[in-house]
C-alpha cells in the first residue's frame, strides 16, 4: 500500500521527494503527494520507505 504525506505535519522541506527513488512524491505550493501507482513502498530497497527515513516531522506514513 502506498505511502502518503500528512501535509499538517509536512515543513515543506523537499527531503522525502528528493529521497523517493521511484519518483512518486511530488508537490504544488507546500502541498506534498504522493503518487500510489508509482510508490512501492521501497520494497526491495535497504533500510525500507526511504521518505520516512528523511522526513523530520513525521509526516510521510503508510497509507
Amino acid at each position: 500500500m502506498a505511502h502518503t504525506i500528512d501535509n499538517e505535519l509536512c515543513t515543506a522541506c523537499g527531503s522525502c521527494e528528493d529521497a523517493c527513488p521511484n519518483g512518486a512524491i511530488s508537490h504544488k505550493g507546500k502541498v506534498y503527494k504522493v503518487d500510489p501507482k508509482k510508490c512501492t513502498d521501497c520494497e526491495g530497497v535497504d533500510g525500507g520507505p526511504q521518505c520516512e527515513d528523511v522526513c523530520p516531522g513525521g509526516a510521510a506514513m503508510a497509507a
